[in-house]
């Protein structure tokens, strides 16, 4: 073959973590496929950092059922997955104009995911912005889905300064975030961790941190206006008494027979405590936001570890253990 005809031909393949079945860790294969080409209005994003989370097991695995009306009812129709990224622009469409070519970017692709491979295609009005200045790749990966996760909790709940909020989880990635967030808001935190993490829990934010190894904080006396478990492992009916009258419970999770979806329709027709599950859905402004928090130091990354591309399986092994703290990152070695 030409070594010409060859450079185009490998200019346009890329390395992508691909899957065609839902499954464990092992239905996840290293493929080369095509590189995609961004379209007049976007822009062509060679991928330095990605993340494992929870979101992209669930939709690994098809568990809840329900995740399959999102993935696909029979297999999957996203076959990459992914839903963090830092890297850099290396096309721009037509009609783009907030980017240009060698640009450092980092966002979210939640709707088609995609981040699990080299390179990614996304619209300039998607949730994509510019990196932090004071960050690496690696760094601003971590500043993605957590906080978006936790922000949307926050938000629903309409949190003030001096209100007190339970964390449940406070080392995950969404529970971290949650308590630099809700001390950006001015709440007064109470979290829960490990003894092993309570100094770091302290210094994100929390003024007390519940060691769940050794008390069970739902046996807690004090009263809070929201409690917020950043993990789902708990629910409404034993956190119910740790609540004011008007208390707000939420969860990541669905909780036992998807109790907390039917519980955020009739809690709030009943009156007093309430439970919220909201619907997250991304935005650039979120994404200049935490960029904002970043540049100040009020959003820090937590990063537990690091693997490449091709140690993804060992990464989403690592992850549903469900002991990672903060971010579990994927580096990946561009072509």
């Amino acid at each position: 073959m030409n070594p010409i005809e060859n450079s185009t031909k490998e200019a346009t393949r890329m390395n992508a973590i691909v899957y065609t079945k839902y499954g464990s860790p092992d239905v996840l294969k290293l493929m080369e496929v095509e590189k995609p080409s961004p379209k007049n209005n976007e822009v062509l994003v060679k991928i330095q950092a990605t993340t494992v989370n929870r979101t992209d097991c669930g939709y690994r695995t098809a568990k809840p059922f329900i995740m399959r009306f999102f993935s696909g009812l029979f297999r999957p129709k996203n076959t990459i997955l992914g839903t963090e990224f830092a890297g850099e622009v290396r096309e721009i469409g037509k009609d783009i104009s907030l980017f240009k070519p060698g640009d450092q970017v980092f966002g979210l692709s939640c709707d088609s995911l995609g981040a699990h491979a080299e390179y990614i295609c996304l619209p300039e009005d998607g949730s994509i912005a510019t990196m932090p200045s004071n960050m690496t790749h690696e760094q601003a990966v971590a500043v993605c889905e957590g906080p978006w996760l936790a922000l949307n909790v926050l938000r629903q709940m309409n949190i003030q300064k001096g209100q007190k909020i339970l964390i449940n989880g406070a080392t995950v990635s969404i529970g971290s975030s949650a308590v630099q967030l809700a001390t950006y808001y001015g709440a007064e935190i109470t979290a829960t961790c490990n003894a092993e993490n309570i100094e770091l829990v302290k210094s994100l934010g929390a003024s007390e941190v519940i060691n769940y190894t050794k008390n069970d904080f739902t046996k807690s006396e004090k009263l809070y206006d929201f409690v917020f478990d950043a993990v789902g492992k708990s629910s409404f009916f034993r956190c119910k008494k740790l609540l004011k009258k008007n208390g707000i419970y939420v969860s990541t999770e669905l909780g036992y027979l998807s109790q907390n979806v039917f519980l955020a329709l009739l809690t709030p027709i009943a009156g007093g405590k309430k439970v919220l599950f909201p619907i997250p859905k991304d935005t650039k402004d979120d994404i200049l936001f935490f960029k904002e928090l970043a540049e100040t130091g009020r959003l820090k990354p937590v990063i537990d570890r690091r693997y490449s591309l091709d140690q993804i399986a060992e990464a989403y092994r690592y992850v549903e253990k469900g002991q990672k703290i903060g971010n579990v990152i994927i580096l990946i070695q561009n072509q």
